[in-house]
């Protein structure tokens, strides 16, 4: 089968400032380069979401896509709108002022007197006072904020994988219970609230209560990426089909004497291939019993596919020495040829290579079923961070802040949108000669993503900045959707019990020595016996209990 993939190239375009496209934040540490699992950890232990408590979606379309989403996929746009629509006639908000904890993985700007966020807040109507804090220790911050239950600002972020243990009590002793204001039509006072999918506010409900303000991720997370433009120079234009045949094209890339290699490490890739059970999770049998992500035929099947990779001699020498940092680069230099990342990857690494390597051009396999067949794409997680708001007996309160969240869940096409992702026009940005805006130097130092960790629009692709990218990545995802399932006890925020925290750290080692070939298969049975006889019985019962109650 000929990928439509290797043939289509991208043109070049300079790189953009942007601060964020399409809601892709800059600076925020990778979103999408590791499994997701299937259910979050947070700390009520589990439960059916009510549909009662979620609110009812209203798509709202101010400006319609080029590619339009497709079973939940990205939408994407070709281009700026040359006119972009105003979603508030006037300020939404009453004049308060909030405090708001949110996270940054860059410079933290001086926001008194910062142009940027006093013109977002007078947009608004309401004055947000941002505590912003390291992204990279945020989650030591949080935790103490949390735990001490003191001065917890107004609105406060928290992303899936800074959630901290006993979560779900926090949740109900210090935020407010949102389902009064959004669960089903009641959303539809906020339309830009409403406007997000339901999965997004699925991953915001504990104890069967709605909690959380979504930052809404995307249908398909993971891909794995092979230098098409190297391939065609080759003569290479046929995707692998099979697990076999991904190990003979890696072999067929390989050629140490030229610096060439086929391969990263494919762990991922692997557990995509052979459908298994996402990170902690479980599958069904034909019984009906619970079946253990490391237990199943599934990952064993992976385990011994990825070692024969390695055994093939088309894994680059780094890749064997374990030092994942160096994938990208390698890929990027062309010493390997094919690696697995978040699909935000692919953008990010144009950016950095193009500008020294026009003819640059990765690419994302289509979905590989290990045996040829159907493929499986488990459903990624649907939300990448939440905030909750300050438990108050004001109402009034409430419902400030949730006009402010519908002003900055405006979605691309809009002024607020515009405004909330690159500042004011003239100041932090300016429109060139293709009608696309550049950043400006006091964006630099005033710009900063803030606002979109509070609450964020749909996931749209609008990084124009390389003519036929958004189609590329809109129309691969589109494809993949076709095979997305969700995986067990997906959409609930499940907290396993403090004492199996560590009962699947022993298979991390494990599946890198066997690839590797430095332990076997008789290793992995030796590994699953200790895990059942160590509490993994237990927690088989712990999640047969939450099975039993849907």
């Amino acid at each position: 089968m000929t990928s439509p993939h290797l043939t289509a190239r991208l043109d070049r375009r300079s790189f953009l400032g942007f601060l964020t496209v399409g809601a892709a934040v800059v600076g925020v540490p990778s979103l999408l380069t590791a499994c997701t699992s299937g259910s979050a950890s947070s700390a009520q232990g589990g439960g059916t979401v009510s549909s009662g408590v979620l609110p009812t979606y209203v798509p709202v379309e101010y400006v319609k896509p080029d590619f339009p989403a497709v079973n939940g996929s990205t939408a994407g746009y070709a281009a700026i709108p040359d006119e972009l629509v105003t979603a508030f006639a006037a300020p939404p908000g009453s004049g308060g002022t909030y405090t708001a904890m949110t996270p940054l993985w860059s410079a933290i700007p001086e926001t008194a007197g910062n142009p940027y966020f006093d013109s977002v807040n007078a947009a608004m109507g309401t004055t947000v006072e941002f505590r912003i804090s390291d992204g990279n220790t945020y989650g030591d911050k949080l935790a103490a904020v949390l735990a001490s239950a003191k001065d917890v600002p107004d609105w406060v972020c928290v992303p899936t994988w800074n959630i901290p243990p006993r979560f779900g009590q926090a949740v109900e002793a210090l935020f407010e219970d949102l389902t009064p204001y959004l669960s089903g039509d009641n959303v539809k006072k906020y339309k830009n609230l409403a406007n997000i999918p339901t999965d997004a506010w699925r991953y915001g409900v504990f104890n069967d209560k709605l909690y959380g303000l979504p930052f809404p991720g995307e249908l398909v997370h993971l891909a794995t990426f092979y230098r098409a433009d190297i391939l065609e120079e080759l003569g290479i234009t046929e995707q692998p089909r099979n697990a076999d045949e991904f190990i003979e094209l890696a072999e067929e890339l390989t050629d140490p004497g030229k610096k060439r290699w086929g391969s990263a490490d494919q762990w991922i890739t692997a557990n995509m291939m052979f459908a298994v059970p996402p990170e902690k999770g479980w599958k069904l049998a034909d019984d009906g019993s619970l079946v253990s992500r490391v237990e199943s035929e599934e990952y064993r099947a992976a385990l011994d596919w990825h070692a024969r990779l390695y055994r093939s001699g088309a894994v680059h020498p780094t890749a064997v020495a374990d030092k994942p940092e160096e994938m990208k680069p390698l890929f990027e230099a062309g010493e390997i040829l094919v690696v697995n990342d978040g699909v935000g990857g692919w953008h990010e690494s144009l950016g950095r290579v193009l500008p020294s390597n026009p003819a640059f051009d990765p690419r994302p396999f289509d979905p590989i079923a290990h045996d040829g067949g159907t493929p499986r794409v488990w459903k990624g997680a649907p939300a990448d961070m939440f905030s909750f708001l300050k438990k108050t007996d004001d109402k009034a309160q409430i419902e400030e802040l949730l006009a402010a969240a519908d002003f900055l869940a405006s979605p691309f096409g809009t002024t607020e949108f515009q405004l909330v992702n690159f500042g004011l026009e003239g100041e932090h940005y300016v429109i060139d000669g293709e009608g696309l805006p550049r950043a400006t130097d006091a964006a630099a130092d005033e710009v900063a993503p803030s606002y979109i960790f509070l609450v964020d629009p749909p996931k749209v692709n609008a990084q124009v900045q390389y003519p036929g990218f958004v189609e590329a990545y809109c129309t691969w995802m589109a494809a993949a959707s076709e095979y997305v399932e969700e995986p067990l006890f997906y959409g609930m925020q499940i907290s396993e019990p403090a004492q199996f925290a560590s009962l699947a750290t022993p298979f991390e080692d494990l599946e890198k020595d066997i690839a590797r070939g430095r332990k076997t298969m008789k290793d992995l049975d030796e590994a699953i016996a200790t895990w059942s006889s160590s509490g993994g019985e237990e927690l088989r019962a712990f999640y047969q209990d939450i099975l039993d109650k849907q």
